[in-house]
């Protein structure tokens, strides 16, 4: 953790977030990670919080419960712009779709959107906006607490693969992603965790919101060893699916009864 912290956060918010935030010196490029990955669940929570004012919103509108939930996830995915809906998008074409290491890679880099995608994208979404809708039978703030601190560990867990693997081929964006330094990839975690932890502040005992941390990490490293089953290493696609499910089991985890 060198340098600015501004300067960090702000890079993180320019990759993960279709935000205005004013271009540094490289532009919209990817940031540093071996400096920069700790600002990565502050980023998240940016994301959750924008998700949070929705739920609000609606709350204060009285829209029911699954109402509200998509419009806050919506708003999650419209201010990413779908980053990492389109990378698990991916990674479910390449690995269902594929046959060998080389088809997995090819199709994951094909733009399109085949069925299996189409399903995990479905099934992602689902996922989210009913274990949201649940956390909204708890009041408004719990549920709003909830997304922000799934948003902020999620972004540090999927981390994960750039951390275990290699690069599954020689160029692409996550190829280019630099392996996050251990001090600054340990704040990452502890910020994440943190925010992970604020519902046991509402609604949620400590117990249950610790599953969640703890669910969200063994998604995210399931995801990885995945990944290295299939191709190899990680991509950037690999990226996005490991935050996918590491965001919908702490959801999923904080939903229970």
């Amino acid at each position: 953790m060198n340098g600015n912290a501004t300067d960090d956060i702000r890079a993180c918010l320019r990759f993960y977030t279709r935000l205005p935030i004013r271009p540094g010196a490289d532009g919209h490029a990817m940031p540093d990670f071996s400096r920069v990955c700790w600002a990565t669940p502050v980023a998240g929570a940016v994301v959750g919080a924008i998700g949070g004012g929705a739920l609000l919103l609606g709350a204060s509108l009285k829209l029911p419960a699954l109402v509200c939930a998509t419009a806050a996830i919506g708003a999650c995915v419209i201010v990413t712009g779908a980053l990492h809906e389109d990378g698990l998008a991916d990674v479910a074409d390449g690995f269902g779709g594929g046959v060998t290491r080389e088809q997995k890679l090819a199709i994951m880099r094909d733009s399109r959107l085949g069925s299996y995608g189409a399903l995990a994208l479905c099934l992602s979404t689902l996922l989210r906006v009913c274990a949201l809708a649940a956390l909204l039978q708890s009041g408004v703030l719990f549920a709003a607490l909830g997304l922000i601190g799934a948003s902020a560990l999620s972004r540090a867990v999927g981390l994960i693969p750039l951390v275990r693997l290699r690069p599954a081929r020689s160029d692409g964006a996550g190829s280019s992603a630099a392996t996050p330094s251990p001090s600054s990839l340990r704040v990452a975690f502890y910020i994440g965790v943190a925010l992970a932890l604020a519902p046991a502040l509402g609604a949620a005992s400590l117990a249950q919101a610790v599953v969640g941390v703890m669910a969200s990490v063994a998604a995210g490293a399931a995801v990885a060893s995945f990944a290295e089953r299939q191709i190899g290493g990680y991509t950037g696609d690999v990226l996005g699916a490991a935050q996918q499910a590491a965001e919908i089991a702490v959801l999923t985890a904080l939903s229970a009864a």
